[in-house]
């Protein structure tokens, strides 16, 4: 990868991490973002997500020389697409935003380049990117194709990201990474691009098992949870303490049952499942069951709410603490402890919502204009509260007291006050 460039589509929750550990293992990466402000603030050195360890290398980075971002796409030997990749209706993966880039990238092509598919999608969907590009580049080809005119080629793969937020900046380094190209050479050049910044094993496969990969990842996890969610329904109903069940269930030697919450959220285990299911529906009974065990537990608790509120005269106050999708963190996407305390607010027009996120310093778009909501301190919330809604197990909230609580009516969906 020696004197190589790098051009990375979408400065995100993964392309920005992903973007400077490589630049800081010495590679010439740009950040390509359709963002004006955020790619302002990126090059003052300022993080625009809440990732530790990120602005200390970000900086870094900058004053290297190997990492600029900018508004306007550049030409680069490597392209790596790193941008959102939500669901349609019928949960087939919207294209808009993998074709955006790949119309950007198109006319920067000259023959020789790899363009790298980072973003989680469903099986073919690489090639249907490398089709978007071929079919605006009617003059280039392939690697792998019929190429008897002898037309310039260009290298597709598919490599997913597999980090967790909040820990982003050490696993990009330590975990093992899938690296599916649609040939050798691809899978070759792949290769070499990740191993510049990767320290784990670099696992070759081709690009629709590598996007499947993924997928099976998230989906096995999604499975778990609703194991676990679906034991918390039914301890309710039978009046058990269901972490009490889980930690002694867990004692057995070949059982480990993972903790309910109030739903599953985040780009990926929130949504992947559903490729899998859009992808072959007639063969994937038990991920769609967990995916609508899981996507039924905010209902759950919005009706504990309801029922607590049959206590309380119009105006009582419920604190929602948490908005993000998993604890210290400031990602809303697919946030089930979001759209709750959206749900609640609507639902309760009587009743104020005090919501608590200390990961932001604003309520997100979609809440600003409830006049029912207010973004408040979570000490504050919790003084003033007559219900308490725990959500998401931020490290503020473990420090609550029970003389904080005393009085109060408490719904803890994490386990952490029980």
């Amino acid at each position: 990868m020696t004197n190589q460039t790098v051009a990375f589509v979408g400065l995100g929750y993964i392309g920005l991490p992903t973007a400077v550990v490589m630049a800081n293992s010495g590679v010439d990466v740009t950040g390509v973002d359709v963002n004006e402000k955020n790619v302002e603030r990126i090059n003052r050195g300022e993080v625009t997500i809440v990732e530790p360890g990120l602005e200390e290398e970000l900086k870094q980075a900058i004053e290297s020389g190997n990492f600029r971002a900018t508004t306007t796409q550049v030409h680069a030997q490597t392209y790596i697409i790193a941008v959102p990749t939500p669901f349609t209706d019928d949960y087939s993966v919207d294209m808009k935003y993998i074709y955006s880039a790949a119309e950007a990238i198109a006319p920067k092509l000259e023959g020789n380049e790899l363009v790298i598919l980072e973003s989680t999608s469903p099986p073919l969907t690489t090639k249907k990117m490398a089709d978007k590009i071929l079919e605006l580049r009617p003059d280039l080809v392939a690697d792998g194709a019929e190429n008897p005119e002898g037309k310039p080629v260009i290298y597709f793969a598919h490599c997913p990201e597999r980090i967790l937020p909040g820990k982003a900046m050490e696993e990009l380094r330590t975990n093992d990474r899938i690296i599916g190209g649609q040939t050798e050479e691809a899978t070759k050049r792949a290769t070499a691009v990740y191993a510049t910044f990767c320290e784990a094993e670099l696992l070759p496969t081709n690009d629709v098992t590598a996007e499947m990969a993924k997928l099976t990842e998230n989906s096995f996890r999604d499975v778990n949870i609703a194991f676990a969610n679906e034991l918390s329904l039914i301890a309710d109903n039978l009046d058990i303490n269901v972490w009490e069940l889980i930690e002694l269930a867990n004692h057995h030697p070949r059982v480990n049952i993972l903790q309910p919450g109030p739903g599953v959220g985040g780009h990926c285990i929130a949504v992947d499942p559903w490729f899998i299911v859009s992808s072959d529906p007639q063969n994937s009974r038990l991920i769609r069951t967990a995916r609508e065990v899981n996507d039924g537990k905010p209902k759950w608790v919005i009706d504990k709410v309801a029922e607590a509120l049959n206590g309380y005269q119009t105006g009582a106050k419920i604190a929602t603490l948490g908005m993000a999708f998993k604890a210290n963190i400031d990602d809303l996407r697919e946030s089930p402890a979001l759209n709750i305390t959206k749900e609640l607010a609507n639902r309760f027009v009587d009743q104020t919502i005090l919501a608590v996120e200390p990961n932001v310093s604003k309520l997100p778009t979609d809440l600003e204009d409830i006049k029912n909501i207010t973004l408040t301190a979570y000490d504050q919330a919790i003084a003033d509260a007559d219900i308490v809604v725990l959500l998401v197990d931020h490290h503020e909230f473990k420090g609550v007291s029970a003389a904080q609580l005393k009085g109060k009516t408490i719904i803890d969906t994490k386990g952490l006050w029980v």
